[in-house]
């Protein structure tokens, strides 16, 4: 069973920033690209950005492009995301998860309990 431990949320002012971490128990991290998604109360779960498996390609939705940065540490199983300039309409509950390809496609696991993060003045 694959598994998800996102950290790193929080409360912050707009303008601010968090670095997200996502820890996957999964054999052989490094054969996966990986996603953050994010999900406000009421709207559908979207996909922010997604890295490739060794790290060199990365995508974003139009709303995150040029302030958030996807990153992973394939020897720590871990994939974090930079987020700055923080807006109030970036507020949601962030997860990650495992998939093939760096579209919006399906995921490999199962989803984890995410990290909150609430832009607020």
């Amino acid at each position: 069973q694959v598994q998800f431990v996102e950290s790193g949320g929080g409360l912050v002012q707009p303008g601010g920033s968090l670095r997200l971490s996502c820890t996957a128990s999964i054999t052989f991290f490094s054969i996966y690209d990986m996603g953050w998604y994010r999900q406000a109360p009421g709207v559908q779960r979207e996909l922010v950005a997604a890295i490739s498996r060794g790290g060199g390609t990365t995508t974003y939705a139009d709303s995150v492009k040029d302030r958030f940065t996807i990153s992973r540490d394939n020897a720590k199983n871990t994939v974090y995301l930079q987020m700055n300039s923080l807006k109030p309409e970036d507020t949601a509950v962030y997860y990650c998860n495992a998939k093939r390809g760096l579209g919006d496609g399906p995921v490999i696991g199962s989803w984890g309990q995410g990290t909150q993060v609430t832009v607020s003045s």
